[in-house]
Formats: structure tokens, C-alpha cells, sequence
């Protein structure tokens, strides 16, 4: 398939509970059958030259969860963070995290650590996990970032850029071309406001556990037919 790819996808892997109750399952093997699906997709990302993976791991809301639930998850993310990591690794990709750091026990936090310090000079392509992530949140901490800048006078308020902004964000991403969003709900759920100012959007009623290579070339073709115009008119 010819087509030009995406500088940076985002993926909001939704569907994960549901895929398991359709199956009389408990949930938690629908979030393990995911977290499969995540290293499979990764994977088959940077092998199409793709240069940035954001992935909606953990919302700041999803703390409303069920106690059994958000504590499978939690060492769910260790075990699959290593099981994901020497395939990235190998593949010479940085590794990121965005999101809070409250509320995460001390062997997340480790293996957040493990994983961004082992890859940090990798170069060809960045996997940024949203983790006790918040859009809104992430806007707000660039702010106090920003404030405390002009404060110090390091940063005088007339050179607030767009670009300084991004700067103070968890990190400093180019901005989101691709978002997709698996189970057929039709929303962005507070993930990544900022970078998604003109991200093309494709919705797709796959649940994340199903989502495939060839639901991923879908995604990519649809957006190959996109008229991006940045609010300008093509002649």
C-alpha cells in the first residue's frame, strides 16, 4: 500500500473491559489481552517509519475504578512495560511517560524510570505512555511552568510562544497528525488537547483487543484521504 505516514499517531486503546465481558470474562483478561495488542501495534508503528506512538494508558479519571480493577492495572503496566520495553529498545526508540506522578506506587514510578533512563538517547522514534494522564491537568502544570518562568524573569510574557508553551508540557512533542480512538465511542476524553489542535480523527468500532496491522493500515489510509489545510485555502 503507497501512502505517506503520519509523523505522530495517538491511540486512545479503548474497549478493553467490554472485549472481555462480550466473552464472559472478567475484565482484567480483556486489559491483558490489550496490553498484547499494544506491543504487536507498537512494533509494526516503528517498522512503517512512524516517529511518535502516544498512547492513552491511564486517564486521571480512571481512579473512579473499581479498587480490583485499578490494582490489576497498576502491575499490569510493570509487567507489561517490561514486555514491551527490549522490543522498543532494540528498535532504538526513546520511551517517555506524561502524566502525573501522584498517586503511583514506588514500582511504577521504578520501572517509568528504568525505561526512560535506559532509552533516552535513542533516536529513532519516541513512545510517549500517558499515565495518570489529564489533558486539561497538562495544560495547567505548562501554565504554573510558564508563570514561574516569567516570574524568575527568566521568560518575559511577551515572548510566551507557542513553542515555549509546548516546551512546559510533560513533553515537548510535535503535534498529533493521526488520533485514533478503538470501540466506537466518539470522544477525546481529555487526551492530549493541546497537541490535538489539528490532529485528523478516526473512530472505529474495532475494540482495542481486536485492533490489528490491518486496522492500523485502515486508520492510516483514511487518513491519507484527509484535505489538510491548517485553516487555509488550497488553490
Amino acid at each position: 500500500m503507497n501512502y505517506e505516514v503520519p509523523n505522530h499517531v495517538a491511540i486512545i486503546m479503548d474497549g478493553n473491559g467490554r472485549w472481555a465481558q462480550k466473552r464472559g470474562l472478567k475484565r482484567t483478561k480483556g486489559h491483558q489481552k490489550g496490553a498484547d495488542t499494544l506491543k504487536k501495534i507498537s512494533e509494526y508503528i516503528y517498522d512503517k517509519k512512524i516517529k511518535v506512538l502516544s498512547v492513552f494508558a491511564f486517564s486521571t479519571e480512571n481512579w473512579k475504578r473499581d479498587k480490583e480493577e485499578v490494582d490489576f492495572l497498576m502491575d499490569l503496566f510493570i509487567t507489561a512495560f517490561k514486555k514491551n520495553f527490549d522490543a522498543v529498545k532494540q528498535k532504538g526508540v526513546k520511551v517517555v511517560f506524561s502524566g502525573l506522578k501522584t498517586k503511583l506506587n514506588d514500582k511504577v514510578l521504578d520501572a517509568m524510570k528504568t525505561m526512560t533512563e535506559e532509552t533516552k538517547d535513542n533516536k529513532n522514534g519516541i513512545f510517549n505512555i500517558c499515565l495518570n494522564y489529564g489533558g486539561q491537568d497538562e495544560i495547567v502544570e505548562a501554565t504554573k511552568k510558564i508563570a514561574n518562568l516569567v516570574e524568575s524573569k527568566k521568560l518575559k510574557a511577551e515572548d510566551i510562544t507557542k513553542e515555549e508553551f509546548n516546551k512546559c508540557m510533560f513533553n515537548d512533542l510535535p503535534p498529533i497528525d493521526l488520533l485514533i480512538r478503538t470501540s466506537g465511542e466518539f470522544r477525546i476524553s481529555n487526551f492530549m488537547l493541546w497537541q490535538m489542535a489539528y490532529a485528523e480523527l478516526y473512530f472505529t468500532d474495532v475494540l482495542w483487543p481486536d485492533f490489528d496491522e490491518k486496522e492500523l493500515d485502515k486508520a492510516i489510509e483514511s487518513f491519507n484521504k484527509r484535505d489538510r489545510r491548517f485553516g487555509a485555502v488550497k488553490k
